[in-house]
């Protein structure tokens, strides 16, 4: 008989590695690989006539995975479930110890670090299920469904198909359309000022703005209403426009020139806290441009490799064993006067104490005698290049939050013209005298140019050259609008949303088209306008801000056991006294033509232009004319002007090119909802179609171009090794080579319609041995010990284990996929079975 053995179940398997090389031999530690069961995928899984009552479904794709948990449990003596130390953790634990039917005692385990300590600690503490965690996991699982699955089908009849609407999604949403409509009422002004480039005597220059004018001062920045980007009503003050400050300019030359004003103010500037999940989302995006979805899938790895502390968090804290460490690490790289006398401690806004962890820190695996410690981040050297570089950002944040401040000294002096005394110019500068925590948190190279911009040395009444004048004009910007760093930083402001929860609301208003990203900006579509609208209109409390900031509150009251989770479903769902809930909203009229038109303006001739949003998408609509909008274009930027503009073009559409020789059938060039493409034939015969080359512009599209377009794929020769013809085509994803089993894409810089045998030969030989190329290899699959990989295909990038074959979605990167998500992704497919093949029968004649 097999010797019982206990057992520690976590979700994946690079946690169960890292714990296994902890505990050794005598645990078995499985993975669950996620959740094992959830609400219903194709049903809301909720029945609110009776208390909500919820139904679970094991995923399909987990039927292996449960079967070999409930194998491994019948082996044990003892279960200890390890499941991540949030509401997500204690839910999945749950779950597991609903659908297992486990016997033998059962325990909790919780830590935030996956170190020996850390664990052992676990060990001798072990708890029982919190069900008060699970409760409030579970409501806001309702919560999101009852939003989900009702709201969203108005959202699908109304307006689009595959829209969504979602509890903290579409007051994420309304926040950027917000932003997007402030853009649309600002109004450019301008201002003008001038700026004096000036020498000591010594030779040294500097530069200086104009701040006074015979006693009055200069319409600044400051003047101007933020909002709306116009002047304020201001008194006593100067406002320059062009002519103003030329003529000045001219005026002020030849003048002499004194220091009339010399201060010198030290300051200090203090550590910032270490980080919790949004600022470091906020801070990867700043330093690294990784984002949210991205930071998280790192800090994950980092966490379950025993690298950092747990990344879900919104705990300033840190431990004394943490405080130790990084002191240490202090003295010992910078030396004892960056190191405080005492501890500096942060104040956590956290009011949840279950889930108050610490903040996020490298891990403190003890180094024998040494005792705790950091891991340098050279010792990272063999990890991927996200873990290693946001690891450098965890450390040097959590070294810098414990160092002394820097102090700093600013400089300001005016500049006046003398005997006159009627212009003052001021000049600023700063100095770091001492760096304190920012020896080890650098600024970016472009704010050290703004953090440190000396002045020469001077002295009040020291005379000064003048060596060039210059006006300069201002013009006031609308806010900028949100990147995902400055939109978590806005939604964790007004309490929306929670840490586990930011990085998947950023990466689905993105992949549902609400927003697209443009230099890394988030541009509203005009599909996102309108829904925005709608909700406004008939769900205005599902986007109201403080109505989601308190359906959040009283998650977290539910998860302290301060509240009843029943109660507030059913004034969320039915209202007070049966009304003014969810459920009457639903049952309200909604005038969709009014949601999905958004008037632009009229021309001379009165006739008005409307951007209208329609199950293909927007499109503009002036008088009989139509065409299709990009979702590229940004809200704010479409002005009559250019509307009209884009109508004018879109009228020239479908435009015959000419004859094919060949087929005597038309040429068109056309566009259509994805841009501009061409066809053979009209729409009755319409023999091919081709999408345009990347970059081209349908103005440089002659017959001659078209025809080689839609005459691809070329053959270009056979290949010297296997006799196989080398084709050039245009494929969905871009121009690609093929030959054989090999697909190569097509390098940028390379003409399609050009390309020759020897070039093709050269990049189809860069791709490695024959078949798909091989973009990452992700590692070995936890129980068939196949090697997965991602590899590029003909219709795109896909994940494969050598038996199964995933595409990834559309607009995914192969960076963004990781070995769990991949083996998840393939259980899924391969519980699908084979693919059903039609076959049509033929007629007889």
């Amino acid at each position: 008989m097999t010797e019982k053995q206990a057992l520690v179940i976590v979700e994946s398997p690079s946690k169960a590695r890292t714990l296994q090389r902890v505990l050794g031999e005598e645990y078995n530690i499985v993975a669950s690989v996620g959740h094992i069961r959830d609400l219903p995928q194709r049903d809301m899984g909720v029945d609110t006539s009776h208390d909500f009552k919820v139904t679970y479904q094991v995923y399909p794709e987990k039927k292996k995975v449960i079967s070999g948990l409930k194998k491994a449990v019948k082996q044990a003596d003892v279960v200890y479930l390890a499941t991540d130390p949030d509401r997500e953790g204690e839910a999945i634990s749950w779950h597991l110890i609903e659908t297992l039917g486990i016997t033998v005692p059962t325990y909790r385990l919780v830590f935030h670090e996956v170190t020996r300590e850390a664990i052992h600690h676990a060990f001798e503490a072990p708890r029982e299920i919190d069900m008060r965690l699970v409760k409030a996991q579970e409501t806001r699982r309702i919560l999101d469904r009852l939003v989900g699955y009702e709201v969203s089908p108005i959202l699908w009849r109304k307006i689009a198909p595959r829209l969504s609407a979602g509890r903290v999604q579409s007051a994420a949403i309304r926040l950027v359309v917000e932003r997007e409509r402030g853009r649309w009422r600002f109004k450019t002004s301008e201002w003008w000022d001038i700026a004096a480039d000036f020498a000591i005597e010594k030779g040294e220059d500097f530069t200086a703005s104009l701040v006074s004018l015979e006693n009055q001062r200069l319409v600044t920045g400051k003047d101007f209403d933020r909002s709306t980007g116009e002047i304020k009503a201001v008194k006593d003050a100067i406002l320059l426009d062009e002519p103003q400050a030329e003529r000045l300019v001219k005026d002020l030359q030849g003048r002499s020139w004194q220091v009339s004003s010399l201060e010198e103010k030290p300051s200090k500037s203090h550590p910032w806290p270490p980080f919790i999940t949004s600022t470091l989302q906020q801070e990867a995006y700043r330093k690294l441009r990784f984002s949210a979805k991205r930071t998280m899938q790192a800090a994950q790895r980092l966490y379950e490799g025993g690298y950092i502390t747990y990344m879900r968090t919104d705990s300033t804290s840190l431990s004394q064993e943490a405080l130790s460490a990084a002191r240490e690490l202090i003295r010992e790289k910078f030396g004892p006067e960056y190191l405080p006398e005492k501890a500096r401690i942060f104040r956590t806004k956290v009011k949840n104490a279950q889930e108050a962890h610490e903040a996020i820190r490298p891990a403190c695996p003890t180094a024998g005698k040494a005792g705790p410690r950091f891991r340098d981040p050279k010792e990272l050297a063999g990890l991927d290049k996200d873990m290693q570089r946001l690891y450098e950002l965890i450390y040097r944040r959590t070294l810098a939050c414990q160092m002394t401040p820097a102090r700093i000294l600013q400089t300001t002096a005016g500049i006046t013209d003398h005997p006159r005394g009627e212009a003052v110019f001021q000049a600023t500068g700063k100095v770091v005298e001492f760096p304190g925590y920012l020896a080890a948190y650098q600024a970016s190279p472009d704010e050290d140019k703004d953090n440190e911009k000396t002045l020469p040395p001077m002295a009040k009444g020291e005379a000064v050259t003048c060596t060039a004048l210059e006006p300069r004009r201002h013009e006031t910007k609308p806010a900028a609008r949100y990147t995902e760093a400055t939109l978590i930083k806005e939604l964790e402001s007004l309490g929306i949303g929670r840490p586990s929860t930011y990085a998947s609301i950023m990466d689905t208003i993105q992949r549902r088209e609400y927003v697209v990203k443009q230099n890394g900006a988030l541009v509203p579509t005009f599909v996102a306008v309108v829904v925005v609208r709608l909700m406004e209109r008939y769900f205005s409390d599902l986007v109201d801000y403080q109505f989601t900031a308190r359906m959040e509150d009283v998650l977290d009251e539910i998860s302290r056991g301060e509240r009843e989770s029943l109660p507030y479903l059913k004034q969320f769902y039915y209202g007070h006294n049966g009304g003014g809930g969810l459920k009457e909203l639903l049952q309200n009229p909604i005038d969709a033509r009014d949601v999905c038109t958004i008037r632009i303006g009229e021309t001379e001739e009165k006739v008005p232009l409307f951007v209208r949003v329609g199950r293909y998408g927007p499109y503009l609509e002036h008088g009989d004319e139509r065409t299709s909008l990009d979702l590229e274009i940004a809200p704010a930027e479409l002005s009559l002007d250019r509307a009209l503009e884009l109508i004018s073009k879109g009228s020239e559409y479908p435009k015959e090119l000419g004859i094919d020789p060949h087929t005597d059938l038309p040429v068109l060039l056309k566009k259509g909802r994805f841009g501009f493409f061409l066809q053979l034939g009209n729409d009755t015969q319409k023999e091919k179609q081709k999408s345009l080359l990347p970059d081209m512009q349908p103005e440089d599209v002659n017959l001659d171009v078209a025809l080689a377009i839609l005459g691809l794929p070329r053959e270009l020769g056979a290949h010297p090794d296997t006799g196989e013809p080398v084709l050039a085509d245009l494929g969905r994803y871009g121009p690609y080579l093929r030959s054989g089993q090999v697909n190569r894409r097509l390098p940028k810089g390379e003409d399609l319609l050009t390309l020759e045998l020897d070039r093709a030969l050269e990049i189809l030989k860069k791709g490695g041995r024959a078949g798909s190329t091989v973009l990452r290899s992700l590692g070995v699959h936890p129980e068939t010990e196949a090697e997965i990989q991602i590899k590029e295909g003909r219709y795109g990038p896909y994940i494969t284990d050598r038996k199964t074959n995933v595409s990834l979605k559309k607009g995914e990167s192969p960076e963004s996929i990781e070995l769990e998500e991949a083996v998840k992704r393939l259980a899924a497919k391969a519980a699908q079975g084979p693919a059903k093949r039609k076959y049509r029968r033929r007629k007889k004649t």
